[in-house]
């Protein structure tokens, strides 16, 4: 049957989690680290991305005070250009990196939680 149960769960017993996962579920104190574990690495993630866009963003200010014309400011059309046009490329690039890592960092959870028949593995029993 290919819309049916993997023959990898069907010879599973029923209502046997995996040591991870039972962990995590009767909130141990190894359940509390694997959870930790990934709220770090997901915080992680998280500050790294804002990191750079406090940098590469929080930076132009400072850029548009360096005198550029002899009156001591960036020309008006730099300015607008910048701020309309560069920086949005930034915040996709940076968003788009920040969505991929966290969802590799909950797959990779998963894949330390979950069953092996459920990560696609089988195997024999």
């Amino acid at each position: 049957m290919v819309t049916g149960v993997p023959l990898a769960a069907r010879r599973r017993a029923p209502g046997r989690p995996t040591p991870a996962r039972s962990e995590i579920t009767e909130q141990t104190s190894l359940g509390a680290t694997y959870v930790r574990a990934l709220m770090r690495s997901q915080l992680r993630a998280g500050l790294a991305a804002l990191a750079v866009l406090v940098v590469l963003v929080g930076s132009l200010p400072l850029l548009f005070a360096l005198p550029h014309t002899p009156s001591g400011a960036a020309p008006a059309p730099l300015v607008w250009a910048v701020l309309g046009c560069a920086v949005y490329p930034v915040l996709w690039l940076v968003a788009r990196w920040y969505v991929r890592r966290a969802e590799r960092n909950e797959r990779d959870f998963t894949g330390l939680v979950a069953d092996p028949a459920e990560r696609g593995e089988g195997g024999r029993w």
